[in-house]
């Protein structure tokens, strides 16, 4: 396939068999393991909404100017997940097409989603926590605590249905980023693969939910306007919205172009480390 495509990388057909095979082993799993890459991916994305949050604090960016490098600095979180190895829900949702191969049950499809979610949120709050005791905030006379409310703010204060739409679009760019990043055969095709679409979400002000987990609760800490319940408000339109727009809108139309009809015995029988 690479000679009909012209490039060193596997060709979509082969992502999608790829993609497939990584699933079952992502979620078989132990558990132990599954909460730890969780909670590490949690912290990755932290990491990476910090950086962007650093950049976004400078006011005197045009506004193009700085959702585009606050969305190329984000880029590190995902880099780390897919680089170093991490269990993130967003780019989870890609095991649908697993489940729908029949290569899975729909218990362990639910049971991966659900623990690396919540694995997502403790490694992604207690970044924030962390991230608040250093004293951060302060840098820049104050300005980077002052962006990190407003971005919190803001989130809390989307309309459901805007929340969810923007959840949607979201979760199609990453998961089209990891979609890219699994046709690459080394670290450079991977990083070069994620940067753009991630990039794109985040300069177009989309929403993602392990983002969120870090951001919001960092607002909280830094500011009483700001509570648990805005928190709730954002995380359960925009976690749908990731859901239909990763599973639903990548990994269930690339089996149906891909992999629909295709014997699963004609995968390989060995899972590839996730």
């Amino acid at each position: 396939m690479a000679e009909i495509f012209g490039f060193d990388c596997y060709s979509p057909r082969e992502i999608a068999e790829r993609v497939e095979t990584v699933g079952v082993a992502k979620a078989n799993l132990p558990f132990t393991s599954m909460v730890a890459l969780g909670v590490l991916a949690g912290g990755f994305i932290g990491l990476g909404s910090l950086f962007a949050t650093l950049v976004l604090c400078d006011a005197g960016l045009d506004f193009a100017i700085s959702q585009v490098l606050a969305g190329i600095v984000f880029s590190l979180g995902l880099i780390l997940v897919v680089i170093a190895g991490a269990e993130l829900f967003t780019g989870n949702n890609l095991l649908v097409m697993t489940y729908v191969a029949g290569r899975i049950s729909l218990g362990k499809l639910l049971g991966n989603l659900a623990v690396v979610y919540l694995a997502n949120f403790i490694g992604a709050v207690g970044l924030a926590a962390v991230v608040a005791l250093s004293g951060h905030a302060q840098l820049g006379d104050g300005a980077i605590g002052r962006t990190a409310v407003a971005i919190a703010s803001a989130k809390v204060a989307l309309p459901f249905a805007e929340a969810f739409f923007r959840g949607v679009l979201c979760n199609v760019l990453v998961c089209l980023a990891v979609w890219l990043a699994m046709a690459g055969r080394t670290v450079t095709d991977k990083v070069l693969a994620i940067v753009f679409p991630v990039c794109a979400f985040v300069a177009a002000g989309f929403e993602h939910s392990v983002a969120n987990m870090y951001l919001i609760p960092l607002g909280i800490f830094l500011s009483d306007d700001i509570g648990v319940a805005g928190m709730m408000h954002n995380l359960v339109p925009v976690t749908l919205g990731n859901l239909v727009g990763g599973a639903g809108m990548v990994g269930l139309v690339y089996h149906t172009i891909y992999r629909r009809g295709e014997s699963s015995s004609a995968s390989s029988s060995t899972p590839e480390k996730p």
